[in-house]
């Protein structure tokens, strides 16, 4: 099969949907893939990288997407609309639940939109693609999150760890899975004062086990997110409800009665958010203040560590971009993680979560 790898173009995304070393892999099972020109160089990877393991390199997007499979990192952007294809197929991010204008536009071209966020698993490991990215926001929000705390970068100037004599910075996290999970483990290790909210009692068991007296576990109603949220010094955003927008919990009002210059980094903003005055920001401008509040809400956090991120992605993600190499459509009939994983196909919009929210898209 024929295999593109466009450069990425959401703003100061560096990671890239190939590394050499699953070209390599692609290679060896007699597949032919067409790298964009320097897409792999804000990650380290050089064209002579991909070169050296097989690819050969395109100098324009249009010839990287005019390929059978197309793999990416990012949601394509509007500027990339029309190099989608009837029957292409396309494994990337997609969070449709928050893009509407997207979500249209695959339903009209045809292509096989197969988000990697959608892929899912049953038992520990159930969202397989989503997991290490997950892992690197959950860890991001924490250092972001920090940074931005200080006076210079418009924070109340708290240092999360504290010092002897002075208590440690607030982290409140809303969500204990993945990312919030990630995010309490640094929170943690530096020394912060830790409150994780979750509607799930055995997630919050789970949690006792790993984290013990080190964080306060609670259960996630409005009366305990009113009273977490205000005393914070740094809320993140950790909620996830597959293929949906994420809920608001966090209303204006209650934004309001934070500390000025406390920080929210709301991790689910590529499925809409959980904070009422939030919305997206990019990695060129991250922040803005509302209600005298730190807002971060960049959506493709990981892109700020894309050394790290594509390689964690591809560990993941190149079994099923093989699978899909060597059986095209039809690996979504033996692979039932992969089929679920598929958001929009023949012109349809098919996956039950991303249709509940788009109802009137559903013919």
């Amino acid at each position: 099969m024929e295999i593109g790898v466009p450069k990425e173009n959401k703003d100061q995304e560096f990671r890239v949907g190939l590394s050499p070393s699953s070209v390599r892999v692609l290679r060896e099972n007699g597949h032919s893939i067409f790298v964009q020109t320097q897409a792999g160089n804000g990650a380290g990877f050089t064209d002579d990288d991909y070169k050296s393991a097989g690819a050969e390199i395109v100098h324009t997007a249009e010839a990287a997407w005019n390929q059978q499979l197309v793999v990416k990192v990012k949601e394509p952007l509007v500027s990339e609309y029309n190099f989608l294809q009837k029957e292409q197929i396309l494994f990337t991010y997609l969070h449709l639940a928050a893009d509407r204008k997207l979500t249209e536009h695959l339903i009209d071209c045809g292509t096989c939109a197969i988000a990697y966020e959608t892929v899912e698993q049953p038992g520990v490991n159930r969202l397989p693609l989503l997991t290490p990215m997950s892992v690197i926001a959950g860890r991001l929000a924490v250092q972001f999150g920090a940074r931005f705390l200080e006076r210079q970068q418009g924070g109340r100037g708290v240092l999360l760890g504290g010092v002897p004599g002075v208590k440690p910075g607030k982290v409140v996290i809303l969500g204990g899975g993945v990312v919030g999970t990630e995010a309490a483990k640094i929170a943690v290790g530096i020394g912060a004062n830790v409150q994780i909210l979750d509607v799930s009692v055995e997630r919050l068991s789970y949690l006792e086990t790993l984290f013990g007296s080190r964080v306060e576990l609670l259960y996630s109603n409005s009366a305990h997110i009113e009273a977490a949220v205000k005393q914070a010094d740094l809320l993140i955003g950790a909620v996830l409800v597959l293929g949906r927008r994420a809920p608001i919990l966090v209303s204006r009002e209650l934004v309001k009665l934070m500390h000025p210059g406390s920080v929210i980094v709301d991790v689910a903003v590529d499925q809409g958010g959980c904070v009422e005055t939030l919305h997206t920001t990019s990695h060129t401008n991250p922040v803005y203040i509302e209600e005298g509040v730190v807002h971060y809400g960049v959506p493709n956090m990981p892109g700020a560590v894309p050394w790290t991120a594509t390689q964690a992605l591809n560990n993941s993600t190149l079994p099923y971009v093989v699978q899909l190499a060597n059986l095209g459509i039809k690996a979504l009939e033996v692979n039932p993680a992969l089929a679920k994983g598929v958001n929009v196909y023949n012109h349809k919009l098919v996956h039950p979560a991303v249709q509940e929210v788009f109802s009137d898209l559903v013919s």
